[in-house]
């Protein structure tokens, strides 16, 4: 199975593109197998396996996999956020999805994900240009909606945006799961805990990972509820498929803090 090699035993950086923008600077540098989306100073947003772009790396992007599997067979996703695009490509490889739509702020980095990253031009996926917090209204609704709204100062505005994050909410179908890839604070709880917990009525249930993040599984409403034994079965379906378990984080789920 692939996986980062220690620190020591890197390989040289290589420089493959590097763009500026009204944001800043966006890179992307080669490390033996792997591939990374930077933005600003070297502030790591993504990588890829270069054998197989739809390999999960890192556990926030496997847990935001496991918030997919919350839905029985989510026919619709929207990616608030596209960065390398490699959670994208895992949900459309291992889901019955047949509509995607991604919302990005930049333009280069669709381009980037493409030319450098893996990501297909499939046709299920649409990607457009914008500000999620002023397009998400023209979304269409979706089974699945993801947000990793990062730039390289942490998470964007809208990670704390109570009108936002209530839309994401309502932009889902009956019986969907909004998935947020939020910052863990020091004691551990996601940012912005009590706006969460008024916000989604303590209903949603929370994944705790190891790079200091905590991933959110918000049901579409309050009568939705997590039955975790057909999220196991599905996870242990994938499993062979996958080339890995997402049965630890299953076992680190928790309810709202």
């Amino acid at each position: 199975m692939p996986g980062l090699p220690p620190v020591d035993e890197m390989k040289d950086e290589v420089l493959l593109a590097e763009v500026q923008d009204e944001f800043g600077v966006i890179r992307v540098v080669e490390i033996g197998d792997y591939r990374f989306l930077e933005f600003g100073e070297a502030i790591e947003q993504s990588c890829v396996f270069t054998a197989d772009p739809s390999w999960l790396e890192y556990d926030y992007t496997r847990a935001m996999l496991l918030g997919a599997l919350c839905h029985e067979a989510p026919e619709s996703a929207l990616f608030l956020g596209l960065g390398a695009g490699n959670l994208t490509q895992a949900c459309l490889k291992f889901l019955p999805l047949d509509d995607v739509e991604t919302i990005e702020l930049r333009p280069a980095v669709p381009r980037l994900a493409m030319e450098f990253l893996g990501l297909d031009d499939d046709p299920r996926l649409t990607v457009r240009i914008g500000d999620a917090l002023e397009l998400l209204e023209t979304a269409e609704t979706a089974d699945l909606i993801f947000v990793d709204l990062y730039t390289d100062h942490g998470p964007g505005v809208g990670h704390l945006a109570w009108r936002f994050l209530e839309d994401c909410q309502k932009r889902l179908n009956p019986g969907g799961w909004l998935v947020i890839n939020q910052w863990a604070c020091d004691d551990g709880k996601p940012l912005g805990a009590a706006l969460l917990r008024g916000l989604y009525h303590r209903h949603y249930w929370e994944c705790p990972v190891k790079e200091g993040n905590v991933i959110l599984l918000v049901p579409a409403d309050l009568d939705q509820q997590l039955d975790l034994d057909p999220v196991r079965a599905r996870a242990e379906a994938l499993a062979p498929r996958l080339g890995y378990s997402l049965q630890p984080l299953i076992e680190v789920l928790r309810p709202a803090s």
